[in-house]
Formats: structure tokens, sequence, C-alpha cells
């Protein structure tokens, strides 16, 4: 009998053996489509629904990268540190003038804004296994350290692309559009199916799901969860690069405030998704519903004027306790 990957239940089963933290995240997206379309008829419309996608690029593929972190029973804090790190980088690189060209420069940064996500990823996987230091107090760490950084690069105020020609040439990359696709749109669909792919395809994904079961179990089994962790933080690395290299060219700045409060977000993304957070399962198209959920939320809260969009971060923080709370009453029931 064939399986859903997402739910993790055999197909021709009923209703009643679904698991309800994978439906739950949709079923409430759907709720807010429909209380933002009583809030304000604009809000349905292609424009603003794509403008929301768009603006929920970032968050939603840092999150895909968290929910192989998460499901593999790890959490990584360092991520929007990690950001304004990553970012500051690639704009002192191509402020440099290291080549002539524009368009090599351009290329330049961007390889080397992969590698040092990639990079950056790894220390803190290395940090967490090698180093034997629980996930939480090692990017706790690592994110005062990404955080002073920038702060020291950017010497307190903000890094701005110079170079006109670097800019004209980078704007399409958040801009743009791929058969009329917004390329951060496109984006996000392009690394949710690849991350799909990996995590319910592949033995590397199944390892994943029982290292963050129960790591001893698989280490019995013979999977080398420590190698499973570090892969899963470079993820979390690669993506976080990813999000940079859609970031930098709607700005073209950076400062020691960039992806301020990002984590809390790409985590809540990943709970609200469904995936626990105690690790053992992993939804990356629940994560981009989550991610979608929390822009729609803010969008609500600006086109309503009901509440303050001050508040954005005290509603993400409540959102973030709810859905922990409703996972915790889904375990209880056997759900």
């Amino acid at each position: 009998m064939s399986v859903n990957e997402e739910t993790g239940v055999p197909r021709g089963r009923s209703w009643r053996d679904v698991d309800l933290r994978a439906v739950a995240p949709f079923a409430a997206l759907a709720l807010l489509l429909v209380v933002g379309a009583m809030v304000n008829p604009n809000f349905i419309g292609f424009a603003n629904l794509a403008n929301v996608a768009t603006r929920c690029a970032f968050i939603a593929i840092i999150a895909v990268g968290a929910t192989f972190v998460i499901s593999a029973g790890d959490l990584d804090l360092s991520v929007g540190s990690m950001v304004a790190f990553v970012a500051s980088l690639m704009i002192l690189l191509m402020n440099s003038g290291l080549v002539a060209d524009p368009v090599l420069m351009l290329a330049i940064g961007v390889a080397m804004t992969v590698m040092v996500g990639l990079l950056c990823g790894l220390t803190n996987g290395l940090i967490t296994t090698v180093g034997r230091i629980e996930p939480f107090i090692a990017t706790l760490g690592m994110m005062g350290i990404y955080r002073g950084l920038t702060t020291w690069l950017s010497q307190g105020g903000a890094i701005t692309l110079q170079s006109r020609e670097i800019q004209t040439l980078y704007r399409p990359a958040y801009f743009g559009t791929i058969f009329g696709v917004p390329v951060p749109i496109a984006a996000i669909l392009l690394v949710t199916l690849v991350a799909a792919f990996i995590l319910y395809r592949t033995s590397y994904g199944r390892h994943v799901v029982a290292v963050g079961s129960n790591s001893d179990v698989a280490r019995y089994s013979g999977i080398r969860v420590n190698r499973v962790r570090v892969i899963a933080f470079a993820i979390q690395g690669l993506c976080v690069a990813i999000a940079v290299l859609l970031y930098v060219p709607r700005l073209a700045s950076t400062s020691a405030t960039t992806g301020m409060l990002w984590e809390l977000q790409a985590i809540t993304a990943v709970v609200v998704g469904g995936t626990a957070l105690k690790g053992g399962a992993g939804r990356v198209w629940g994560t981009i519903c989550g991610a979608f959920i929390l822009e729609l939320v803010g969008n609500i809260m600006l086109l309503s004027n009901f509440i303050s969009e001050y508040l954005i971060g005290a509603i993400q923080g409540t959102i973030i306790i709810i859905a922990m709370l409703v996972q915790r009453s889904l375990v209880r029931k056997g759900r």
C-alpha cells in the first residue's frame, strides 16, 4: 500500500487516521484567507497574495533548512545573525573592486555567499557534535559571534552596495519574474521541491527522521548520527545563503540589525507547519505553509487596523506557543 510522505499515513485509510498536525496548517491557511477576504476585499487579490508570498521568501527558505535541523532533534538560533554576517561579506566583496567586470564580480560574490553560508552551517554543526555542546547553547553563542562580527564590519552603521552596474544586474534576482512568476516565489518552490525530495525520497532523509526520533537507536542501527546532524546544519547554512542572495538585491544594503528575530520566525514557521520541535518528523510543505501564515497574519493586521502592526512580534510569539500547545494536545490523544 502506498504511503503519503507528508502525513506518513497509508493511502486509502479513513480521515480519522490522518495526522492532524499535517492537516492543521493548511486548514489554518484556508481560514486566514477567508478572514482576510472579510476584512478587506483587496486582500484576496492576486497582487496582494503574490506580494505576501514574495515578502515571506526569506523566512520560508531559511525555515526549510530549519526543518532539517529540527527534524534531526537540534535547533539553530543563529540564522538571523548569520544572514546579516553573510550579506555583509557579500556586499563588502562586491565593493572591493577585486574584478573590473561587474558580471564576473557578481558571479564571484554569489559563489562566495554560498560557500560562506555552507561554512557557517558546518561550523554550527561541528561545534554542536564534535564539541558536544547543546545546540541551543552552541548556536546562541554563534548568534552573538555573527552579530558582533557584522557590527564590527559595518562599524555600527550600514554597508551599501556602491556599484550601480552591479545593482542593475542584480536587481532582477528579487524584482524580476520567471514566466510571470516573481523570482522569490520561484526560488521558494525550487528549494522546497529539492528539500522534499531529499527528506522524503533519500536515505539521508530517513536518517534525519531516525536521528530525531531516537539518536541512540539510530546509532545502534549503524547510522552515523553526528554526520547526519552536521549535514543538517550545513543545509541550514545553504538555505541562509540562498535567502541572502534574494535579500541583497532588494535593498542593496545591510546592517547589524539585518535579520533580527528571523530565527524566531523560522522556528515558528516550522512548528506551525507541523514539524515536532523535539524532532523525529519533518514536513517541508507544512513549513512553507507556516511561513505564509505568519506573513498573512502581518498583512491582515496591516490592512485591518484592528491591531497595531508593531505587535507582530508579540503575535508571532503567541502563535508558536499556541502551536506547541496544540502539538502536545494531539500527541496526548495519540494523533
